[in-house]
């Protein structure tokens, strides 16, 4: 394939594309798509998704406006029926009243309402949802960290051919925004599931998968280890363990105490971790270790300085200062995902006073020498990568003054941290067209960037040409 009259940044140029590579980039001649002068940038990966999770979502009810449990219950009476409710984004930290049973239970009736949080580390139920799923009698309904992920796992207990299908239209929406692959981090034995799309036709993105402890073992009986190829689009992934908690539901470990007393939730202590982590390098796949607080940050960094070999840790939200070089001395990735510090800044500045200028800092990280990797988390956050690349540099939304702007990083930086490839001879032809210059655009036109085009190994995903 031959794109003629692509725009790379100052330059306009052709680029031949042969077997998926890019083979040759000047002045060729006459293509097969005349791309007018639009911009040509690598595609962008979107690095922590939990994949089935966000097709999922697409299915369930959006309680996400609601700003209180009253506002949630009412959102839930409207939509309630004869079967199971399940309804997702709800976000409480700053809610003037408490989620309950009582609640829901007053809208709902006999009919189970199951409403997942925002962040994904809640689950608020009512009462016939509570017996439906083992916690009948709980006091609150409110149930949070390892009781939410039970609840959360059955909820996805889907026929394959549903789930395949709503995934299917899912990797179809991301290609629509630029997107060429994925890191999915669901918490399920991944490789099953994506060797089952791959051989369905699944082929708008690339695909890294994660492995979680309780599937530890069996990966590494089965000989996977980090980079292997399960199908032309799909490899095996990193280790996946969740430290601690998150900053909504006040469990991400922290080293000064919330204003409730308490420090957090440390759900892998470095006893325990560190043993997974060794097996995991012994076996050669790589760790992607779930830390949000600083003290889980440090307790993290200190893992990884004890087992060597480089990772990345996914989150990454509060930082300690004399964290920040440890990343970049220990070859430690930071996973992070920018959407979420618009999500945040208000709860974050209530639950974390003091503290705020260490929390997503980016610039930080990056003059520290850090390699940052954006994603979205999505469903946490819309998996769009112009979103998460707008919160970086903008760190605002809706005409508010940018929260911490001297964490700001540059469009250019925001681009690289987004993607795998580059625009040269040899570089795989995983491509974007749009109609903003992503180097140089500010926040507001990232957020919007119009996607003409989008290619994988030289294959059209997209194209609004």
């Amino acid at each position: 394939m031959l794109l003629s009259n692509a725009r790379l940044g100052d330059q306009v140029a052709d680029i031949r594309i042969d077997n998926g590579v890019i083979a040759e980039i000047g002045s060729i001649g006459t293509g097969d798509v005349d791309l007018a002068e639009r911009f040509v940038v690598p595609g962008p990966w979107d690095n922590h998704v939990h994949f089935t999770q966000w097709a999922l979502s697409s299915q369930r009810l959006d309680v996400s406006a609601a700003n209180s449990a009253a506002e949630t219950a009412a959102i839930v009476g409207e939509a309630i029926g004869r079967d199971m409710l399940v309804g997702v984004g709800f976000r409480d930290g700053l809610w003037p009243d408490v989620p309950s049973r009582e609640v829901l239970d007053r809208v709902s009736a006999d009919v189970p309402v199951v409403l997942l949080s925002g962040d994904l580390h809640a689950a608020w139920l009512n009462s016939a949802a509570l017996a439906k799923f083992g916690y009948a009698g709980h006091e609150t309904g409110l149930l949070r960290e390892d009781d939410a992920f039970v609840v959360s796992k059955q909820l996805s207990t889907v026929p394959d051919e549903i789930s395949d299908g709503w995934v299917l239209s899912a990797g179809e929406a991301a290609a629509r925004r630029g997107v060429v692959g994925i890191v999915d981090l669901e918490m399920a034995w991944n490789l099953e599931h994506w060797a089952r799309r791959a051989a369905a036709g699944f082929d708008t993105q690339r695909v890294e998968f994660g492995i979680y402890p309780q599937h530890l073992e069996r990966a590494i009986s089965e000989g996977l280890s980090t980079g292997r190829s399960v199908s032309e689009l799909v490899t095996v992934g990193s280790f996946k363990a969740i430290t601690d908690g998150s900053l909504n539901t006040r469990t991400a470990y922290v080293h000064d105490h919330y204003d409730d007393g308490t420090l957090g939730l440390l759900t892998i202590p470095p006893e325990q971790l560190v043993p997974l982590m060794s097996a995991a390098a012994t076996a050669g796949i790589r760790s992607a270790i779930h830390a949000i607080g600083d003290h889980a940050n440090t307790l993290v960094l200190d893992a990884f300085e004890t087992v060597g070999g480089g990772g990345r840790v996914e989150h990454a939200q509060l930082l300690s200062d004399s964290d920040l070089p440890r990343f970049a001395q220990l070859g430690v990735e930071v996973s992070v995902q920018p959407q979420h510090l618009i999500d945040d800044r208000d709860v974050a500045d209530r639950i974390w006073p003091g503290r705020t200028g260490r929390a997503y800092a980016f610039r930080s990280l990056l003059d520290a020498g850090a390699t940052l990797l954006f994603g979205s988390d999505a469903p946490v956050a819309a998996l769009d990568p112009w979103v998460a690349m707008a919160a970086a540099v903008g760190r605002t939304t809706d005409g508010r003054e940018p929260w911490h702007p001297e964490q700001r990083v540059t469009s250019r930086e925001a681009l690289a941290a987004s993607v795998r490839s580059s625009i040269a001879i040899g570089q795989p032809a995983d491509l974007v067209v749009t109609e903003h210059e992503a180097q140089t655009a500010s926040a507001e036109q990232l957020r919007g960037m119009p996607v003409a085009a989008t290619l994988l190994a030289g294959r059209f995903t997209h194209n609004d040409l």
